[in-house]
């Protein structure tokens, strides 16, 4: 039997909750006293825009978060700094003998946590971490010959097979919460203005922290057995919103993996759905593990040899694609979304990404560094995942030569065209058939319209792309061995 140690830290991170995490009942069951932190991790902030709707959410989840923890007797400790000088330096004013934390497998955050535990160390003290973000990571799920998995469908149907109580299991917190302690050092969660920011106008949609990820559960678990047939149709309520709360843990995955299993089981087709975009998840989380370089080159080396467009032209492209105004309606609604939101519905990230990437020449981290700043759920494995798919670079792709019509995925997904009209007021005036190309109606038509004709011509950028993504077939190598 381990023998519990006197005090240690639970550093939160990409876990802001009380509700099944790892890490706090790691500590709570190994502790006699637990204090808790989180860091304003100027490594992070500092390069990001001053208005940022990401910070905004981070402060409302700490807040409800220390709420709860206070709660259960202690609190939240929220220091602003560098999070590989500030843990150490807590850590040393507590006295704590252990760190307790979460794995992060983005590269950034494996070399800050290398060093703080070296750091911790020379404090005779240890950095803890565990498994929370994913259901399966790492080297849990691998094929007969021991390596990872490289395509979606084996590795979904042995995830599917490994599958079982114990990987669904909670974590029982509130048992063991006698532990967690109070602290002088929690003075409550700064304001936006307090580290340097100002507010950047988050939607009250997304709700607060943990409470906001209750409230939107709630409302998906009534119509998550119509998600096969909804989750497409951006005008639609179909996506479950709950990605954000994924991203920074305000809920427990294995809590969303298990209700989708059980219905699934239950013969919810609509759950087995979700499940599948859950397992994804998982997907291009263990890639990144096995995978790191892929983070910043393209997966499948061959291509890197790929030619993108560049100079003044392709960065006058690049800014109608990001600002909404290339002429194609839903890529425009799309984009403006984004800008308005931060939020963009799945298929339309699909449709934006292949169109910047195979409409207009440009090279996929292009993109992938703009939804980065924008998105409001931004995970660095599913982001890149995503823009190496839609590009064909990555692992199980869509073939470089499967190219989306813009306008095709507009009559298909927005038929009426309700979505487009939302973020595109200037084409609220047009007919339904007319809404998804707009500079096929004569010129009358037009008048008193203020939108922009389109950028390319589709069927010769189709042309070009097919041309650009020749080089593929005569260099084609063998997917990046893992590192």
């Amino acid at each position: 039997m381990t023998t519990r140690i006197d005090r240690a830290l639970v550093w939160f991170r990409r876990d802001l909750r009380v509700d099944d995490q790892a890490a706090l009942y790691r500590a709570l069951t190994g502790a006699r006293q637990v204090f808790c932190a989180f860091v304003l991790d100027r490594d992070i902030l500092d390069a990001l825009p001053r208005a940022d709707r990401r910070v905004e959410f981070i402060l409302g989840a700490l807040q409800v978060l220390d709420e709860a923890l206070r709660r259960h007797g202690g609190a939240l400790i929220v220091r602003h700094g560098r999070a590989a000088d500030e843990i150490p330096r807590l850590a040393a004013e507590l006295g704590v003998q252990a760190v307790f934390c979460n794995h992060d497998d983005e590269p950034q955050a494996l070399a800050r946590d290398a060093l703080v535990a070296g750091r911790l160390e020379a404090l005779d003290a240890e950095l803890r971490t565990f498994k929370d973000h994913v259901v399966f990571e790492r080297r849990e799920l691998m094929t007969a010959a021991g390596g990872p998995y490289g395509v979606f469908t084996p590795y979904k149907n042995a995830w599917l097979r490994k599958l079982d109580a114990f990987y669904l299991g909670s974590y029982p917190v509130e048992r063991h919460a006698a532990a967690l302690a109070p602290s002088g050092l929690a003075r409550g969660v700064p304001t936006l203005a307090n580290i340097g920011f100002k507010p950047a106008g988050l939607s009250p949609h997304v709700g607060q922290g943990s409470r906001g990820a209750e409230a939107l559960l709630d409302d998906f678990l009534d119509r998550i057995d119509q998600y096969g047939r909804t989750r497409d149709f951006p005008a639609v309520k179909g996506p479950s919103y709950l990605s954000v709360h994924l991203r920074f843990g305000t809920v427990s995955i294995r809590r969303l993996a298990r209700l989708a299993h059980q219905r699934m089981l239950g013969g919810e087709h609509g759950a087995e759905v979700w499940l599948s975009e859950l397992i994804w998840r998982d997907f291009y989380h263990q890639l990144m593990h096995h995978h790191p370089q892929a983070m910043t080159a393209a997966f499948r080396p061959e291509y890197d040899a790929v030619r993108w467009e560049t100079g003044p032209q392709a960065d006058a492209l690049f800014a109608a694609w990001c600002e909404g105004r290339t002429g194609f309606p839903l890529v425009d609604a799309a984009m403006r979304q984004l800008r308005q939101t931060g939020y963009m519905h799945n298929r339309l990230r699909m449709v934006a990404a292949s169109f910047l990437c195979k409409d207009l020449g440009l090279d996929w981290r292009r993109g992938e560094a703009w939804f980065a700043a924008q998105l409001l759920d931004f995970d660095l494995a599913a982001n890149n995942g995503g823009w190496q798919w839609a590009s064909s670079s990555g692992c199980d792709a869509q073939p470089w030569f499967r190219i989306f019509n813009p306008t095709t995925q507009s009559e298909k997904f927005d038929a009426e065209g309700r979505f487009i009209r939302r973020y595109c007021p200037e084409l609220a005036g047009l007919p339904a058939k007319a809404v998804h190309a707009p500079w096929e109606r004569a010129p009358l038509q037009m008048q008193g319209v203020d939108y922009p004709r389109p950028v390319v011509d589709h069927a010769l950028a189709r042309a070009r792309t097919l041309e650009r993504y020749a080089v593929v077939k005569t260099r084609a190598l063998p997917a990046r061995e893992p590192t």
